[in-house]
Protein backbone atom coordinates (compact mmCIF):
# COMPACT_ATOMS: atom_id res chain seq x y z
CA UNK A 1 0.00 0.00 0.00
CA UNK A 2 2.88 1.79 0.96
CA UNK A 3 5.09 1.69 -1.89
CA UNK A 4 5.22 2.61 -5.45
CA UNK A 5 6.55 0.93 -8.60
CA UNK A 6 8.83 2.76 -10.72
CA UNK A 7 6.28 1.99 -13.62
CA UNK A 8 3.28 3.69 -12.44
CA UNK A 9 5.45 6.48 -11.36
CA UNK A 10 7.29 7.04 -14.59
CA UNK A 11 3.73 6.84 -16.55
CA UNK A 12 2.60 9.31 -13.74
CA UNK A 13 5.45 11.88 -14.87
CA UNK A 14 4.63 11.25 -18.35
CA UNK A 15 1.01 12.10 -18.05
CA UNK A 16 2.14 15.64 -15.94
CA UNK A 17 4.82 16.61 -18.20
CA UNK A 18 2.51 15.84 -21.56
CA UNK A 19 0.02 18.14 -20.39
CA UNK A 20 2.28 20.73 -19.79
CA UNK A 21 3.87 20.78 -23.20
CA UNK A 22 0.35 20.85 -24.36
CA UNK A 23 -1.13 23.84 -22.39
CA UNK A 24 2.48 25.50 -23.39
CA UNK A 25 1.70 24.61 -26.97
CA UNK A 26 -1.71 26.38 -26.40
CA UNK A 27 -0.20 29.75 -25.22
CA UNK A 28 2.36 29.57 -27.95
CA UNK A 29 -0.58 29.44 -31.16
CA UNK A 30 -2.41 31.81 -28.42
CA UNK A 31 0.13 34.68 -28.65
CA UNK A 32 0.79 36.83 -31.83
CA UNK A 33 3.90 36.16 -33.96
CA UNK A 34 6.72 38.75 -32.95
CA UNK A 35 6.31 40.75 -35.70
CA UNK A 36 2.58 41.08 -35.90
CA UNK A 37 2.32 44.27 -34.06
CA UNK A 38 4.56 46.00 -35.93
CA UNK A 39 2.73 44.94 -39.14
CA UNK A 40 -0.56 45.78 -38.03
CA UNK A 41 0.68 49.31 -37.01
CA UNK A 42 2.01 49.98 -40.67
CA UNK A 43 -1.37 49.02 -42.32
CA UNK A 44 -3.63 51.41 -40.56
CA UNK A 45 -1.21 53.80 -40.42
CA UNK A 46 -2.23 56.91 -43.13
CA UNK A 47 0.73 57.58 -46.41
CA UNK A 48 1.99 60.44 -46.62
CA UNK A 49 2.27 62.54 -49.65
CA UNK A 50 -0.52 63.35 -52.36
CA UNK A 51 -1.68 59.86 -54.09
CA UNK A 52 -0.55 59.46 -57.74
CA UNK A 53 -2.26 61.16 -60.42
CA UNK A 54 -3.77 64.51 -57.97
CA UNK A 55 -1.37 66.98 -59.61
CA UNK A 56 -3.54 70.22 -59.77
CA UNK A 57 -4.92 69.96 -63.62
CA UNK A 58 -6.03 72.46 -65.74
CA UNK A 59 -9.76 73.68 -65.71
CA UNK A 60 -11.88 73.54 -68.50
CA UNK A 61 -12.80 77.00 -69.95
CA UNK A 62 -16.16 78.58 -69.60
CA UNK A 63 -17.51 79.10 -72.50
CA UNK A 64 -20.67 81.34 -72.87
CA UNK A 65 -23.16 79.86 -75.69
CA UNK A 66 -26.19 82.60 -75.12
CA UNK A 67 -25.46 85.88 -74.82
CA UNK A 68 -27.73 88.66 -72.56
CA UNK A 69 -30.75 89.78 -74.73
CA UNK A 70 -30.18 93.07 -73.31
CA UNK A 71 -26.59 93.06 -74.22
CA UNK A 72 -24.99 96.18 -76.57
CA UNK A 73 -22.65 95.41 -79.17
CA UNK A 74 -20.93 97.59 -80.95
CA UNK A 75 -21.11 97.49 -85.51
CA UNK A 76 -19.36 98.98 -88.27
CA UNK A 77 -21.66 99.12 -91.12
CA UNK A 78 -20.44 99.44 -94.79
CA UNK A 79 -23.01 101.14 -96.82
CA UNK A 80 -22.61 101.08 -100.52
CA UNK A 81 -22.48 104.13 -103.15
CA UNK A 82 -26.23 104.83 -104.59
CA UNK A 83 -27.84 103.55 -101.39
CA UNK A 84 -30.16 105.47 -99.26
CA UNK A 85 -28.45 105.90 -95.57
CA UNK A 86 -31.68 106.09 -93.17
CA UNK A 87 -33.46 103.37 -95.28
CA UNK A 88 -30.15 100.64 -94.85
CA UNK A 89 -30.35 101.28 -91.13
CA UNK A 90 -33.32 101.46 -90.87
CA UNK A 91 -34.07 97.93 -92.36
CA UNK A 92 -31.11 96.93 -90.45
CA UNK A 93 -32.72 97.63 -87.74
CA UNK A 94 -36.33 95.74 -88.61
CA UNK A 95 -34.41 92.79 -89.57
CA UNK A 96 -32.20 92.08 -86.17
CA UNK A 97 -35.27 93.45 -84.52
CA UNK A 98 -32.89 95.62 -82.12
CA UNK A 99 -32.77 99.39 -81.83
CA UNK A 100 -29.48 100.66 -83.29
CA UNK A 101 -27.87 103.73 -81.97
CA UNK A 102 -25.76 105.70 -84.57
CA UNK A 103 -22.31 106.84 -82.69
CA UNK A 104 -20.39 108.42 -85.67
CA UNK A 105 -20.27 108.34 -89.45
CA UNK A 106 -17.47 109.34 -92.72
CA UNK A 107 -17.74 109.41 -95.83
CA UNK A 108 -19.59 111.73 -98.61
CA UNK A 109 -23.54 111.97 -99.82
CA UNK A 110 -25.01 113.82 -102.12
CA UNK A 111 -28.88 115.94 -102.38
CA UNK A 112 -29.65 116.23 -99.34
CA UNK A 113 -32.31 117.86 -97.62
CA UNK A 114 -32.31 119.20 -93.77
CA UNK A 115 -34.92 120.15 -91.06
CA UNK A 116 -33.64 123.42 -89.00
CA UNK A 117 -35.28 125.39 -86.36
CA UNK A 118 -38.32 127.44 -87.71
CA UNK A 119 -36.34 130.67 -86.50
CA UNK A 120 -33.82 129.99 -89.00
CA UNK A 121 -36.46 131.15 -91.62
CA UNK A 122 -37.05 128.04 -94.17
CA UNK A 123 -37.84 124.73 -92.36
CA UNK A 124 -36.48 122.53 -94.83
CA UNK A 125 -33.47 123.27 -96.81
CA UNK A 126 -32.66 120.61 -99.73
CA UNK A 127 -29.11 120.86 -100.59
CA UNK A 128 -27.99 120.07 -103.96
CA UNK A 129 -24.27 118.35 -104.80
CA UNK A 130 -21.53 116.40 -102.39
CA UNK A 131 -20.86 116.80 -99.12
CA UNK A 132 -18.82 115.33 -96.83
CA UNK A 133 -20.20 114.08 -93.48
CA UNK A 134 -18.61 115.72 -90.40
CA UNK A 135 -21.10 114.20 -87.74
CA UNK A 136 -24.01 111.69 -87.92
CA UNK A 137 -26.07 110.59 -84.85
CA UNK A 138 -29.26 108.96 -84.14
CA UNK A 139 -31.51 106.21 -83.04
CA UNK A 140 -33.15 103.52 -85.17
CA UNK A 141 -35.89 100.99 -83.04
CA UNK A 142 -37.69 98.14 -84.92
CA UNK A 143 -41.64 98.40 -84.44
CA UNK A 144 -44.02 98.93 -82.52
CA UNK A 145 -41.72 102.09 -82.31
CA UNK A 146 -43.27 105.48 -80.17
CA UNK A 147 -43.24 108.27 -82.59
CA UNK A 148 -40.34 110.17 -82.93
CA UNK A 149 -37.82 107.84 -81.70
CA UNK A 150 -36.01 107.17 -84.91
CA UNK A 151 -34.30 109.88 -86.66
CA UNK A 152 -30.65 110.92 -88.23
CA UNK A 153 -29.09 114.29 -87.37
CA UNK A 154 -26.08 115.11 -89.83
CA UNK A 155 -23.22 117.85 -89.81
CA UNK A 156 -22.09 118.69 -93.49
CA UNK A 157 -19.66 120.23 -94.87
CA UNK A 158 -19.65 121.60 -98.52
CA UNK A 159 -17.42 122.34 -101.44
CA UNK A 160 -16.67 125.89 -100.35
CA UNK A 161 -16.08 125.22 -96.28
CA UNK A 162 -19.59 125.61 -95.58
CA UNK A 163 -21.06 123.63 -92.83
CA UNK A 164 -24.65 122.67 -92.37
CA UNK A 165 -26.80 120.50 -89.71
CA UNK A 166 -29.89 119.55 -88.99
CA UNK A 167 -31.95 116.38 -89.07
CA UNK A 168 -32.82 114.49 -92.25
CA UNK A 169 -35.54 114.80 -93.89
CA UNK A 170 -36.57 111.72 -96.77
CA UNK A 171 -33.40 110.32 -98.07
CA UNK A 172 -29.75 110.42 -97.53
CA UNK A 173 -28.22 109.28 -100.88
CA UNK A 174 -24.17 107.79 -100.10
CA UNK A 175 -21.95 109.09 -102.79
CA UNK A 176 -19.19 106.67 -102.15
CA UNK A 177 -18.46 104.32 -99.64
CA UNK A 178 -19.48 105.56 -96.30
CA UNK A 179 -19.30 103.67 -92.99
CA UNK A 180 -21.29 104.58 -90.24
CA UNK A 181 -20.72 103.23 -86.32
CA UNK A 182 -23.17 101.71 -84.30
CA UNK A 183 -24.17 100.13 -81.53
CA UNK A 184 -27.26 97.81 -81.24
CA UNK A 185 -29.52 96.93 -78.50
CA UNK A 186 -32.60 94.77 -77.06
CA UNK A 187 -35.70 95.08 -75.21
CA UNK A 188 -35.69 98.96 -74.88
CA UNK A 189 -38.27 100.32 -72.31
CA UNK A 190 -40.24 103.47 -72.94
CA UNK A 191 -40.40 105.60 -70.21
CA UNK A 192 -42.50 109.12 -69.83
CA UNK A 193 -40.11 111.46 -67.61
CA UNK A 194 -40.15 113.35 -65.67
CA UNK A 195 -42.36 110.78 -63.32
CA UNK A 196 -43.53 112.64 -60.71
CA UNK A 197 -42.65 116.33 -61.44
CA UNK A 198 -47.05 116.69 -62.30
CA UNK A 199 -47.85 115.41 -58.27
CA UNK A 200 -45.08 118.17 -56.82
CA UNK A 201 -46.48 121.11 -59.89
CA UNK A 202 -50.12 120.69 -58.23
CA UNK A 203 -48.71 120.37 -54.68
CA UNK A 204 -46.94 123.87 -55.06
CA UNK A 205 -49.83 125.44 -57.17
CA UNK A 206 -52.31 124.27 -54.35
CA UNK A 207 -50.22 125.94 -51.82
CA UNK A 208 -49.63 129.18 -53.42
CA UNK A 209 -53.42 129.27 -54.07
CA UNK A 210 -53.69 129.06 -50.63
CA UNK A 211 -51.17 131.78 -49.59
CA UNK A 212 -53.03 133.89 -51.56
CA UNK A 213 -56.46 133.57 -50.26
CA UNK A 214 -55.63 133.63 -46.52
CA UNK A 215 -53.86 137.20 -46.97
CA UNK A 216 -57.11 138.16 -49.34
CA UNK A 217 -58.74 137.13 -45.96
CA UNK A 218 -56.40 139.19 -43.66
CA UNK A 219 -56.29 142.61 -45.81
CA UNK A 220 -58.54 145.25 -44.34
CA UNK A 221 -58.67 148.90 -45.28
CA UNK A 222 -57.29 148.01 -48.38
CA UNK A 223 -53.90 147.36 -46.94
CA UNK A 224 -52.51 143.31 -47.50
CA UNK A 225 -51.67 141.94 -44.09
CA UNK A 226 -49.04 139.86 -44.35
CA UNK A 227 -48.71 135.93 -43.44
CA UNK A 228 -48.08 134.89 -39.47
CA UNK A 229 -44.58 133.91 -40.21
CA UNK A 230 -43.32 137.59 -41.77
CA UNK A 231 -45.63 139.11 -38.90
CA UNK A 232 -44.17 137.29 -36.40
CA UNK A 233 -40.65 138.48 -38.06
CA UNK A 234 -41.25 142.26 -38.62
CA UNK A 235 -43.50 142.37 -35.00
CA UNK A 236 -39.92 140.57 -33.08
CA UNK A 237 -37.62 143.37 -31.55
CA UNK A 238 -34.65 143.32 -32.77
CA UNK A 239 -32.71 142.14 -29.68
CA UNK A 240 -34.84 138.86 -29.46
CA UNK A 241 -33.73 138.00 -32.86
CA UNK A 242 -30.11 137.10 -31.82
CA UNK A 243 -31.39 134.69 -28.95
CA UNK A 244 -30.27 135.30 -25.29
CA UNK A 245 -28.15 138.04 -25.87
CA UNK A 246 -31.06 140.13 -25.75
CA UNK A 247 -33.00 138.57 -22.72
CA UNK A 248 -33.27 140.22 -19.61
CA UNK A 249 -32.14 137.38 -17.63
CA UNK A 250 -28.50 136.62 -19.10
CA UNK A 251 -26.35 139.59 -18.50
CA UNK A 252 -24.19 140.87 -21.77
CA UNK A 253 -20.39 140.01 -21.22
CA UNK A 254 -18.63 143.43 -19.38
CA UNK A 255 -16.53 145.10 -22.05
CA UNK A 256 -12.85 144.41 -22.65
CA UNK A 257 -10.01 146.44 -21.00
CA UNK A 258 -7.08 147.38 -22.59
Amino acid sequence: MGSIDGHSLQQHQGYSHGGGAGGSNEEEEASPPPGGGSATGSAGRRPRGRPPGSKNKPKPPVVVTRESPNAMRSHVLEIASGADIVEAIAGFSRRRQRGVSVLSGSGAVTNVTLRQPAGTGAAAVALRGRFEILSMSGAFLPAPAPPGATGLAVYLAGGQGQVVGGSVMGELIASGPVMVIAATFGNATYERLPLDQEGEEGAVLSGSEGAAAQMEQQSSGGAVVPPPMYAAVQQTPPHDMFGQWGHAAVARPPPTSF
